[in-house]
């Protein structure tokens, strides 16, 4: 299903490696909520919604700033930086910039093939969740 990216991620643009990681952090979150015995689609859409969100990925992206490398705290800091046109209601500008930023980092860590850092650092939102 998933084939390797043969490219260097760095050079595709922000919001394409946004793109590819929002649906990673997605699919990532709901495999962990069926992991933790989350079976009934209503709790799924509910327990989902309070990871999926600008807010909770904007505290995150801050939780692991210490934790990146340098070209990770590059990557992040281009898709915090790139105008995408539309902001959704309810959230403010810098903590969906925020948002933004790490899923550009997400995506450019799955196109290279860098699971176990997605793990190290997505295994982290439950912590933020419960506080």
């Amino acid at each position: 299903m998933f084939s390797s990216f043969q490219g260097d991620p760095t050079q595709l643009p922000s919001l394409t490696l946004a793109y590819i990681g929002d649906g990673v952090y997605e699919l990532y979150v709901r495999n962990s909520l069926i992991e933790k015995g989350h079976v009934r689609v209503q709790n799924l859409h509910k327990e989902a919604i309070k990871r999926v969100n600008a807010t909770l990925q904007a505290r995150l992206l801050e939780r692991i700033e210490g934790q990146l490398t340098e070209t990770e705290r590059a990557v992040a800091r281009r898709g915090r930086n790139a105008k995408s046109g539309h902001v959704p209601k309810n959230t403010e500008v810098t903590e969906y910039r925020k948002s933004t930023g790490l899923e550009t980092l997400i995506g450019y860590l799955f196109l290279k093939g860098e699971f176990s850092r997605i793990d190290e650092f997505l295994s982290q939102i439950e912590e933020i969740v419960e506080q």
